[in-house]
């Protein structure tokens, strides 16, 4: 009996390969949600002008497959499921929206969009984690650092945050990644008013 159990497994693994080599499925693509946006266009009048310069990502996270952690040390990308563009792109456009609405007296723009000293307050931030566990959490880790015209340090504030997983599968990862970043912003907003 145990070796027809064998036999069965090995047919199986060989199913599952030879669909692997073939291509099988094309792989599914995901953005992060979108930040509601007010109606209003942007006040280009406003006070404060705030940078987000390149957001940087720990090496893992910085390729096209979704990353889930399958247990405390093992990292997985996903092949089937993986982002529309790069990540540390849509993670500078998701915060400018997010902070855009949460300080709408500050003109939030990407490091391309203006000139180099042209930014009285520039955010850099560091993701060291940005994915699924094995606990159905949906996880972002990482520090922030806020800095002056001057290039002067005025914050470095670490952040871990996490999200129970609605449902199973990818896209409920991505919608609670999503709201990590949405309480990412909160906090940011939070700390920027408190620099005025």
């Amino acid at each position: 009996m145990m070796r027809l159990a064998n036999l069965f497994a090995a047919s199986l693994a060989a199913l599952w390969l030879s669909g692997c080599a073939t291509g099988g499925t094309p792989p599914t693509h995901y953005t992060l949600p979108d930040a509601p946006l007010a109606d209003d266009a942007i006040d280009t009048s406003a006070d404060r002008l705030l940078v987000i310069r390149p957001i940087r990502l720990a090496r893992y996270l910085d390729v096209e497959g979704i990353v889930f952690q399958l247990d405390d040390i093992t990292i997985q990308q996903a092949k089937g499921h993986q982002w529309a563009e790069p990540l540390g792109r849509q993670l500078e456009r998701g915060l400018r929206d997010r902070l855009a609405t949460r300080l709408p007296d500050t003109r939030i723009m990407l490091d391309g969009d203006t000139a180099r000293g042209d930014a009285p307050l520039s955010l850099r931030l560091e993701m060291d984690r940005f994915q699924g566990r094995h606990d159905g959490m949906a996880v972002a880790e990482g520090r922030w650092q806020l800095r002056d015209a001057d290039g002067e340090l005025l914050s470095l504030t670490p952040f871990s945050l996490t999200t129970p997983l609605e449902a199973d599968g990818y896209p409920a990862l991505v919608q609670a990644l999503g709201q990590d970043l949405d309480r990412l912003a909160d906090r940011l907003a939070t700390a920027i008013e408190r620099l005025r």
